[in-house]
């Protein structure tokens, strides 16, 4: 047996490193010599590769008797291959296959970047493949691989875990089954049960990537993102965790309290509560019990304001009277707790079994309830038709109280398609009154006009009363005028059938927009163009 004491002395080192010199010579001309045989050719070519190199033990023991494929190395170890230096404790140095096997105390340096630290350590030299078990560390500058199973392979530059491992850096914690980093892109991939957490969120995920340069998490299977303002769910995007923006793909969705957002693509940023939304946006609020729909929309979480465009349209299902709201652009605002605004701005066409309507814009209250129509407004009620400069409708949840019509105000119903009769009612300004969802009362003051088709008791159109005066009082029964109450000094005519002309039938400025009206939920999308013109402002007449 033969024992070798190395001690820190440069003779040392020389002796030891014309002693591996030697062994590489050897090897290299048996490998030659079994190349250069006449008429045979080599089964395999041989491996270019780096020898591993022994650059100091305490003790070097080679026993080619007891030990011919392995030689012991003790204390203070330090084996380098190319650009890695390797230390321990001990070591099995196997000169034949260029690898070793090392115990205790393992550190493994790379430039001045890389350092991976364990307590046991097969190393294969030819593959440069590197098995690290129990304790295992890997540090590159600010980030950290913690596992107890740890591969890593040099010519990839990639190490590698699969029972379980921690990485992290100044912002992110990483935890998964099995997971990957390369300290040359920085970049981490992280399969089964993995968790990224920071100050701000927990995300949990089956499959992510994550740049430990740029702090982005790229989602590439189901996943959940949880923080104290919201939780999201989506299956592919990234997110950006250093400025707390998210691109989310494939419908993701965004919980936030009582509302959802959802669509193709969503983009959010979490400091400042804002989601963009591109593609088949919907906005649900249970709460209020409301969807908003669009194209494109936007929502900000903490000033809880949101509006949608591009196909814009809301539900509101709060009584079973659903409202159905179709508009260019469609906002909603919270200014407080107390009560929400809803918005419609330009060809806004809306739909409930109650009533309908058309107009260039609307804004609803629920602080007062008033339901707010804007320039040329159009309200239908069964067989009734409201318009005027401005409708302002008083609401009780989704069903109209009370109607007011401000400027110009007319209300018209067909008594007979097939001879054109019209009933007309015209002012400045008018109240209709609802019950049941059925106009029950108008009242009109200011230049107020007439056009009606009394009936006998059997229902048969006696003739036109034409009416002028100040006002008017209508009261209906069963969708039917039931009396008139006109003040003060009226000015009527009654008109038999036979002795109509047609210049008679209709009010100044009268328009029937029945070719307008929404007929069903999926009708406030139909474009209409109205064919007649809008209607006028009059004024007072003098007596």
């Amino acid at each position: 047996m033969k024992y070798i004491q190395f001690f820190k002395s440069n003779r040392h080192k020389v002796l030891l490193s014309c002693i591996l010199c030697l062994f590489a010579v050897c090897f290299a001309a048996q490998i030659q010599s079994a190349n250069s045989k006449p008429g045979k050719k080599p089964a395999v070519r041989a491996r270019k590769f780096t020898k591993v190199e022994l650059e100091y033990a305490d003790e070097w023991v080679v026993d080619e008797m007891l030990m011919p494929d392995y030689q012991l190395l003790r204390g203070s170890v330090r084996i380098r291959h190319g650009g890695m230096v390797m230390f321990c404790d001990s070591a099995y140095l196997f000169d034949k296959t260029n690898s070793f096997e090392a115990f205790g105390s393992i550190r493994m340096e790379q430039g001045d970047t890389l350092t991976i630290y364990g307590d046991h350590l097969f190393y294969d030299g030819i593959l440069q493949l590197a098995r690290l078990r129990r304790n295992v560390k890997m540090e590159n500058r600010n980030t950290t691989l913690l596992t107890d199973s740890l591969n890593f392979d040099r010519r990839a530059n990639i190490g590698y875990f699969f029972e379980g491992g921690v990485v992290s850096d100044e912002k992110n914690e990483l935890t998964s089954v099995y997971g990957q980093y390369s300290p040359e892109t920085k970049i981490s991939i992280f399969q089964f049960n993995v968790k990224l957490k920071n100050d701000q969120m927990t995300l949990y995920s089956d499959t992510l990537i994550y740049s430990n340069a740029s702090k982005i998490a790229f989602i590439k299977g189901p996943s959940t993102i949880v923080s104290d303002s919201n939780t999201i769910y989506s299956s592919r995007g990234w997110y950006n965790t250093n400025l707390g923006t998210s691109m989310l793909l494939d419908r993701s969705l965004l919980v936030n309290k009582d509302k959802t957002l959802t669509g193709d693509t969503v983009y959010y940023n979490r400091n400042k509560g804002i989601g963009k939304v591109f593609g088949h946006m919907h906005l649900r609020d249970s709460l209020n019990k409301s969807d908003l729909y669009g194209n494109f929309g936007f929502y900000n979480e903490k000033t809880k304001y949101a509006y949608a465009t591009d196909s814009a349209w809301v539900r509101e299902y709060s009584r079973p009277d659903t409202v159905f709201i179709h508009a260019d652009t469609l906002k909603v605002e919270e200014p407080d707790t107390t009560y929400r605004v809803l918005s419609g701005i330009r060809n806004v066409r809306y739909f409930s079994r109650e009533a309908q309507g058309v107009c260039d814009s609307m804004r609803y209250s629920t602080k007062d309830s008033v339901l707010r129509l804007y320039k040329n407004p159009i309200l239908w009620n069964t067989n009734y038709q409201l318009n005027g400069d401005t409708i302002h409708a008083y609401m009780s949840d989704t069903t109209i109280k009370r109607a007011h019509v401000i400027g110009y105000a007319f209300v018209a119903t067909q008594e007979d398609s097939t001879l054109s009769f019209y009933n007309q009612l015209s002012g400045k300004e008018l109240t209709a009154r609802f019950e049941n969802g059925d106009i029950r009362q108008v009242d009109v003051s200011g230049n107020v006009e007439s056009v009606f088709y009394p009936m006998d008791s059997d229902s048969v159109l006696i003739g036109l009363n034409r009416t002028e005066s100040s006002f008017m009082t209508l009261f209906v029964k069963n969708r039917k005028l039931e009396k008139m109450k006109v003040w003060p000094s009226p000015i009527g005519s009654l008109t038999p059938i036979p002795l109509i002309k047609p210049n008679m039938k209709l009010l100044k400025n009268f328009r029937w927009y029945e070719a307008a009206r929404p007929k069903n939920p999926r009708d406030i999308f139909r474009e209409v163009k109205l064919t007649t013109e809008p209607i006028k402002r009059i004024t007072r007449r003098k007596r």
